[in-house]
């Protein structure tokens, strides 16, 4: 043991006279300067100082060596050093105590949580698992506490979940692990969107904003959480939840150690896990929370399950039914879902089985781990609050017991996966609905059931009679009956009369205004200008068309109010405004990286395809424009604006107006001059759509200085001399992945040729996106001037360049 003594203090005296090196631990007494780093063992991780984005604050930080940008932890994030010089230091007392010092003033800017167990000789030392450790070392009387842990960085997560960190609670001493996003990409300080375990009922994952639950991910059931069932199948991810009196917390480990994986929250509130990629060197997204609309918290809200697969999502659980029919019919399910029938609270009472569901919120649950499926059953009906219950394991057929008793929220249905549940009906609807397996309909119920069918159908047969004498007296006025009304009054107090101070900017139509209605809920209000060009017809033709379609990239409408000469129609209220605030705003373009760009180019491709395809109606949008595509909290986008947008029977390619409508730098040829529009003419506007995202710069008043060419040639020209990323946002050259930006101006060139035949539908535009197949090369765009390439521009490219003047939806401009 002297021996050893002697060794460890020699060692220690070479450390006190050489600066600290790749692969150094920290001792007392070794410093840590800014410019130099700790690496792990493996070489993969690396610690130091750093300033991110644009900022010149110094921060202590983690990173992967490989990917230097790639910052997982962060030691002062709320404390910066703030004097732009390098001057920090890390050290490590006798104490076992981790400080960050500016070395200027020797004050403490973050220090380490002390350790309840004694410090002996202690080190610092970065793991290969990138955790930052700080151990007792060898010493006197410290034999039975070699390489004991005095404090980690992984019981204080940033916005990154790494491989082996625990998320959840240490119940003995209180540590709650939890994950929070950055403020922005120049600021690692505690955001607002955190990933946590909530220890309310049966212990949960969630993601709020705030104090505000926005994704679960459902209870755990032995093999996966039940509202992300496909994680199971993950083949390189191994994820453990633990539940016992000392902790409740879950994690993942790689079962391939060569592979890196990093689960992280964003500033914009989205979870992601990503992927390294050897062969490019690259981060690659593997999965975005929430994927689609089911997955935000009680979309549905109480006692309804939410189906992505079904048009409307929302439907009430079996012997309940909308709590505001109006609000229900058209889509909007605040209200939620009530009980037809009283339960009995008798053990006559019966359950509803459901299969393949993400299992209730279960923040007002109760649990038993040694408790079967039947005995979970006896209990449930004992008590007469019980609502539902459910296996808590289903590993080994099945074991434990979980009930509960408030309002059922935050279901979904899933194709696969997903979780049995028995929800409780009265007596008298067990017959009705079934029972799984316990009862049947009987004969005196099914002639009650048949007369009453009959009589229904005679009732349907009258109705629609009746609606169809109606639609023709008063056909003029019925796209605006299939949507709630509001009272101006309403309106008015909501919007603080239209103040100012709401307004959330202004288009060919009129104003839009934020509003908070009395139940709190946000909206935004458009308002017809009386100025407008614009009118009824077109406030008719929006309402008509928007109430009847249903999909996640399309803006929602909520309802409209026609009241002396105010026309106002009431949207939902998408928090990050349009697309153009983002793209074309130096202060604001950096926020929208290569990702969110990738991701609102499928969200609009996406929202397309079901206006010309899968709708019930093929819609022709014709005033497609960065302007038009909102962004909800999530920038997932969302089309709007439908006043001038046209339908189209089944067989019908394109058709004529005498009216040409829409925004100049958008229109295509044929449409512009001649006054034809078809599915074709939205591609165009969606290809501009494209070119713009990428180069964030707007294709109206573009001008090439050396040819002088609009956004669109600019790009074809950048294109045929093979430098097509130079195109590219400048923001954007950090976080891009090149064959990505290649494919997205490529397609977005084939979107905007000049014939209209040559441009490919969006359904291929999206396969185009979504595929590693080479595609078509790309012919002149349309308004190419250039007089070298192609040599004789037509008139109709000549005459089609005084189309680009401003951003307001024109009405005015006759075809010819």
């Amino acid at each position: 043991m002297e021996i050893f003594r002697v060794l460890y203090l020699y060692c220690l005296l070479l450390c006190f006279i050489k600066p600290i090196t790749s692969r150094d631990i920290i001792t007392p007494g070794i410093l840590l300067r800014d410019g130099k780093t700790l690496v792990s063992s493996s070489g993969l991780f690396e610690l130091g100082f750093f300033s991110p984005g644009s900022s010149n604050a110094r921060y202590l930080g983690a990173w992967y060596k490989k990917s230097p940008s790639t910052i997982f932890w962060v030691a002062n994030r709320d404390k910066p050093l703030n004097n732009g010089r390098r001057n920090g230091v890390l050290q490590l007392n006798d104490r076992g105590i981790l400080l960050l010092l500016d070395y200027t003033n020797n004050n403490t800017v973050w220090s380490s949580n002390y350790s309840l167990n004694r410090a002996y000789n202690p080190f610092a030392q970065l793991l290969d698992s990138g955790n930052l450790v700080v151990k007792n070392g060898y010493g006197s009387g410290n034999s039975g506490n070699l390489d004991q842990l005095l404090w980690q960085s992984f019981d204080h997560p940033c916005d990154t979940i790494m491989p082996g960190m625990k998320v959840g609670w240490d119940q003995e001493t209180g540590l709650d692990r939890f994950v929070s996003c950055w403020k922005s990409s120049d600021d690692p300080g505690r955001g607002d969107y955190v990933i946590k375990i909530d220890r309310r009922g049966y212990p949960q994952s969630v993601q709020l904003n705030g104090s505000k639950v926005m994704v679960r991910a459902g209870p755990w059931n032995g093999f996966t959480f039940t509202g992300f069932p496909n994680h199971n199948q993950n083949p390189v991810m191994n994820v453990e939840f633990v539940l016992n009196e000392k902790e409740v917390y879950y994690k993942f480990d790689l079962m391939n150690n060569s592979v890196f994986s990093r689960i992280i929250v964003t500033t914009w509130g989205t979870g992601q896990i990503f992927y390294w990629e050897i062969q490019t060197s690259r981060w690659q997204l593997v999965t975005t929370s929430p994927p689609d609309l089911c997955d935000n918290y009680a979309w549905c809200r109480a006692n309804s399950i939410c189906n992505i697969d079904n048009i409307p999502v929302c439907e009430c659980l079996r012997g309940y039914e909308p709590k505001n029919f109006k609000e229900w019919n058209v889509s909007d399910w605040y209200s939620g879902c009530t009980r037809r029938v009283s339960l009995d609270c008798e053990a006559s009472d019966g359950f509803k089985k459901y299969t393949g569901i993400k299992l209730p919120d279960t923040t007002s649950s109760w649990y038993n781990k040694t408790m079967n499926l039947e005995e979970c059953k006896r209990l449930c009906l004992q008590n007469c609050s019980c609502k539902a219950y459910s296996n808590l394991d289903s590993k080994d057929e099945g074991s434990g017991c979980l009930v509960w008793f408030e309002e059922l929220l935050d279901m979904r249905q899933f194709p696969a996966g997903g979780q049995d549940l028995y929800v409780r009906v009265p007596a008298s609807e067990i017959d009705l609905f079934g029972n799984g397996g316990h009862g049947s309909i009987s004969k005196k119920k099914l002639a009650g059931i048949m007369v009453g069918s009959v009589v229904t159908i005679f009732i349907i047969i009258f109705g629609l009679i009746s609606i169809k004498r109606r639609r023709k007296l008063k056909k003029s006025e019925k796209e605006v009956m299939d949507l709630p009304t509001f009272d101006l009054s309403i309106i008015a107090k909501a919007t603080s009369n239209f103040s100012i101070i709401n307004k959330l900017g202004e288009g060919g139509f009129g104003p839009v205004y934020k509003g908070t209605l009395e139940d709190g809920k946000e909206v935004a209000v458009k308002r017809l200008s009386t100025k407008s060009g614009q009118g009824l017809e077109e406030l008719k033709n929006e309402v008509g068309l928007i109430a009847k379609l249903q999909h996640r990239n399309l803006v929602k409408l909520l309802g409209f109010c026609i009241e002396g000469k105010e026309k106002l129609l009431i949207y939902e209220y998408m928090p990050n405004k349009s697309l153009d605030h983002f793209v074309f705003d130096k202060s604001q373009s950096s926020l929208l990286d290569w990702l969110k760009r990738w991701n609102i180019i499928h969200g609009i491709a996406r929202g397309l395809v079901y206006l010309h395809i899968d709708s019930r109606l093929r819609i022709i949008h014709r005033d497609l424009k960065t302007s038009n595509i909102l962004l909800d909290a999530y920038m997932n986008p969302k089309i709007s604006d439908f006043g001038l947008a046209r339908t189209f029977w089944d067989d019908q390619v394109e058709a004529n107006t005498n009216k040409v409508v829409g925004t100049y730098g958008y229109m295509p040829p044929e449409y512009a001059v001649h006054g034809q529009f078809s599915m074709k003419s939205d591609i165009f506007s969606f290809g501009v759509m494209v070119l713009e995202i990428v180069s964030g710069k707007k294709n109206r008043g573009f001008a090439d200085p050396e040819y002088n060419l609009n956004l669109l040639g600019h790009a074809w020209r950048l294109w045929i001399q093979g430098r097509p990323m130079e195109l590219l946002d400048e923001c954007l050259n950090e976080s891009c992945i090149e064959s990505e930006v290649i494919r997205c101006i490529q397609v977005g060139l084939l979107c905007v040729q000049q014939r209209a035949e040559d441009r490919p539908d969006m359904s291929v535009a999206v396969l185009m996106l979504n595929g590693e197949k080479l595609l078509p090369q790309p012919k002149v765009p349309a308004f190419y001037t250039a007089s070298d390439i192609p040599p004789n521009p037509t008139s109709l490219e000549q005459k089609c360049t005084q189309f680009s003047q401003n951003e307001i939806s024109q009405t005015t401009l006759e075809g010819r």
